[in-house]
């Protein structure tokens, strides 16, 4: 049977990376509403404190996020975009590090959306009509979880082992899972939107460290130009990528 490009980690990353706006190669800091793509969760084997099996080589202590939260978010993206033997995992990459310092941007703050009411949730057509901005999607919807995971295992998500905290990842993206203060298909859209978003960043807003998501993919990142290889599909870029402030690898 032949490979589809969904069929290997690689695969699905250079689809998944094309539903990242290019705000989040860049930018990312563009005011969007929030969306809820199909999940990646992995199936690689995982720790329950997964940035500690990691070794996150940078630390960082989070600003928004507390100790409970920031727990909760390693372990979630970690799940999402675990590593393998194809490329670095989210944890490698420094996404729970992205996400957290999005959290103190307009964008998380919603002031670059309409925020008046009434609010309702319409059809999918009329897009995001909830009043929650970025910031009150994690902190309702990690709080949320949290006492669904106590109620359902007896202890929060980041403590579960790597087979639970999928299935709670994939009923989450199915609506299946009842939340206290935010649809719980929100609330992953949310996560997974932004931990791709954080994987494929440049480096100077704190995801994909070391560039590695985007040589993985073989994309050449703020270079001026590089028109010559745009149609050559399947020639591999022959330069490693550039970050927007002149890092190089």
């Amino acid at each position: 049977m032949s490979e589809s490009p969904l069929t290997t980690r690689r695969g699905f990353l250079r689809t998944a990376a094309v539903l990242v706006p290019a705000s989040a190669l860049a930018g990312c800091e563009g005011g969007k509403a929030p969306s809820s793509e199909t999940a990646a969760a992995g199936s690689a084997a995982s720790a329950p404190n997964p940035r500690a099996e990691a070794g996150q080589a940078v630390a960082y202590k989070p600003r928004f996020f507390d100790a409970r939260e920031w727990a909760f978010v390693e372990a979630a993206t970690d799940r999402l975009i675990p590593a393998d033997s194809e490329g670095p995992g989210a944890l490698e990459a420094g996404v729970p590090e992205f996400i957290d310092r999005q959290m103190d941007t307009p964008y998380a703050h919603g002031a670059l959306w309409y925020m008046q009411g009434p609010f309702q949730q319409g059809v999918p057509e009329l897009g995001y009509q909830l009043k929650l901005v970025p910031r009150d999607i994690y902190r309702l919807g990690i709080q949320a979880v949290n006492a669904y995971c106590a109620k359902a295992y007896g202890k929060d998500f980041d403590a579960l082992d790597a087979g639970t905290r999928d299935s709670v990842l994939a009923a989450l993206e199915a609506g299946k899972v009842e939340l206290d203060g935010v649809p719980a298909s929100v609330f992953f859209g949310q996560l997974l939107q932004n931990t791709r978003e954080g994987y494929f960043c440049d480096p100077i807003h704190g995801g994909n460290r070391n560039m590695a998501a985007w040589k993985m993919i073989g994309f050449p990142g703020a270079r001026a130009d590089f028109m010559d290889f745009v149609n050559q599909n399947g020639k591999p870029y022959p330069y490693g990528p550039v970050s927007i402030n002149g890092e190089r690898t």
